[in-house]
């Protein structure tokens, strides 16, 4: 007679070093899939007790005290399912990224993640050590192993449950977004079942931590490798899953929900709006404040920080100078008043002049130039902190990847914030998301980007009829050369084979190279993309490394 686990996901959104809190979230999810759904077995992410990535709290000389407090009143609430659970262990000395089998007030098993990311956001080998066991544990009449995260995308821990007889792989995990990683995932799992000839449960971390988000997709394949269920994506949850053991103790997993896809636009949007909504949320700050310029990337800003966090907690401040357009200072009105935030409007003439007095004496015999434009930004930079340390709400600057890659921005200027929620979008996504919000986000098409602000020729407007393109190459070949320079690593004469003008090429490389010193004091924000500005790319300020081959 064919038996029934249910599975319960725990696409759980936890707090790094809230040890704590995570455990009562633990403990209360365990309660809650035992009288909602009955749950034989509810597994929760990679280092759920501690969250991911704790980074150099693994170092601090108390963890290992927190974690066994933590693991006890596990044990001690004595919840009558089998629980798993991910947490960092330390054993003689050595550190390891851990998951415990425990039901009731007993630990069942443990297992050792094997294999250790070290690259991209990555850099696991810095704290762990690896382990080399597999674990099988025979639950409910079928044998079901365990790995952690990484191991699922090495050959050895897949031989290893092969071999020990697995009918189930459990797989936890911390992975986090970037576009299109939910097909990369999908496809490694079926590959895996395939090999295996057994079905794999894949359960994710969601929520934003710092510039990462994890976008949970929890899910699980069959033995052929279709995708049976999958849980919706930046959405926190339990969710139920069936899984079907034979009388031999072979599992079968019967077609169940499976969300549905989404657009690249929709992946991004969706990102960025869990993104800022954790980085304010979590970090306590009660709002937000940002310049709203009458541009498309302040306007796409401001549409996600409300639907982020709500219109209540969100301020946009206009500073008009006397280069700033009347189409802006309309559109940056007309955008709040769609949105329905707090909106106010401060001239910054006077504290420029009053910048421009003060260093007459300095600026005497030097010809008008950047500086006077540099003033303008930060003098808004001012204001913004200003408004920010009072009110303790947090700023958000508003540059592109566009623009930080080639130094298009001003140091403690626009520069000057917390949180930056489009540091890895092209100009050119950025133009795509804003009619994304406009016509595919929510559940009606609810314009709240003005067309001309999308329409418009992009400028800084720091001086008399200035446009991006006076400065830059059109976005469209900017963004090109930045992919194939930035996320692709390639050089000067490859990208240039790739058809490129040799002399544009040139130049894009020299400034993305010249403003290193600026990235490393620009706010942190969403990752998006595989090689994002941060975690992903650590290039030295001070190196002489030709453009060339």
């Amino acid at each position: 007679m064919t038996q029934r686990l249910k599975v319960v996901m725990a696409q759980l959104n936890m707090l790094v070093g809230d040890i704590d809190g995570n455990t009562q979230r633990i403990i209360a999810a365990a309660g809650q899939a035992i009288a909602e759904y009955s749950a034989d077995l509810i597994v929760f992410p990679e280092l759920a007790l501690i969250g991911y990535p704790p980074e150099d709290l693994l170092l601090r000389p108390s963890l290992q005290i927190r974690i066994e407090k933590a693991l006890e009143k596990i044990l001690t609430a004595d919840l009558q399912v089998t629980i798993v659970v991910g947490f960092p262990e330390l054993v003689d000395g050595k550190l390891y990224n851990a998951l415990a089998v425990i039901k009731g007030k007993q630990c069942l098993t443990g297992y050792r993640k094997q294999c250790l990311p070290n690259y991209q956001v990555f850099d696991e080998r810095r704290y762990f050590a690896p382990g080399h066991d597999c674990c099988v544990l025979e639950i409910s009449g079928t044998s079901v192993a365990f790995t952690i995260c990484e191991d699922l995308w090495e050959v050895e821990p897949m031989a290893q449950v092969r071999e020990a007889g697995a009918q189930l792989l459990v797989n936890i995990n911390a992975s986090p977004f970037h576009i299109d990683k939910l097909d990369e995932r999908m496809e490694l799992l079926r590959r895996r079942a395939i090999e295996g000839n057994f079905p794999i449960v894949y359960v994710n971390l969601v929520g934003g931590q710092d510039e990462l988000v994890f976008d949970g997709g929890s899910m699980a394949v069959n033995e052929e490798g279709d995708c049976c269920f999958l849980a919706p994506r930046y959405v926190e949850g339990l969710y139920p899953l069936e899984v079907a053991i034979q009388p031999n103790g072979t599992c079968r997993v019967p077609m169940q929900e499976v969300a549905p896809e989404l657009s690249l636009e929709a992946q991004v949007y969706q990102a960025l709006v869990l993104g800022v909504r954790d980085y304010v949320g979590k970090n306590g700050f009660g709002g937000v404040v940002l310049g709203l310029s009458g541009g498309i990337d302040s306007a796409l800003t401001l549409a996600i920080a409300v639907d982020a966090l709500g219109k209540e907690r969100v301020q946009a401040v206009m500073m008009p100078f006397e280069y700033t357009s009347q189409l802006s200072i309309d559109a940056a009105s007309q955008q709040a008043g769609l949105l329905g935030v707090d909106y106010q409007v401060i001239a910054i003439n006077e504290v420029y002049t009053a910048f421009l007095s003060a260093l007459s004496d300095e600026f005497a015999g030097f010809e008008v130039d950047v500086s006077e434009q540099n003033i303008q930004a930060r003098t808004r930079g001012v204001l913004l902190m200003a408004i920010s340390n009072k009110k303790g709400v947090l700023v958000l600057t508003t540059g592109n990847k566009s623009e930080i890659a080639v130094g298009y921005s001003t140091l403690y200027g626009d520069m000057a914030g917390g949180f930056d929620a489009l540091k890895d979008v092209s100009k050119s996504l950025v133009y795509r998301l804003a009619s994304y919000r406009n016509t595919g986000y929510g559940a009606e098409p609810e314009t709240v980007i003005p067309s001309q602000v999308i329409e418009r020729p992009p400028s800084a407007e720091l001086a008399p009829d200035q446009l991006d393109q006076d400065s830059l190459p059109p976005y469209h070949v900017l963004d090109k050369i930045l992919e194939l320079y930035v996320e692709k690593d390639l050089s000067a004469d490859a990208i240039v084979a790739e058809g490129f003008d040799e002399d544009v090429v040139r130049q894009v490389l020299r400034l993305v190279d010249l403003n290193e010193h600026k990235r490393r004091q620009s706010p942190v924000g969403v990752r998006l993309t595989e090689r994002g500005f941060g975690r992903d790319r650590r290039y030295p300020i001070t190196n002489a490394w030709p453009i060339g081959d």
